[in-house]
């Protein structure tokens, strides 16, 4: 097998790898649900002027 095709067999072998990790994380990971509080400066809400 020629030198540069074997390099793109192996490049896209590990396309299709990274692919397959991506989907599979996608499909089956569940996130999960959780509240988010962001503190605001007062100095933000109510500016001086």
């Amino acid at each position: 097998m020629p030198t540069l095709i074997r390099f793109l067999f192996i490049c896209a072998t590990l396309v299709g790898l990274v692919y397959a990790a991506m989907w599979s994380v996608a499909t089956f990971v569940e996130p999960r649900e959780r509240d988010v509080t962001v503190r605001i400066p007062s100095e933000r809400v109510n500016p001086v002027e």
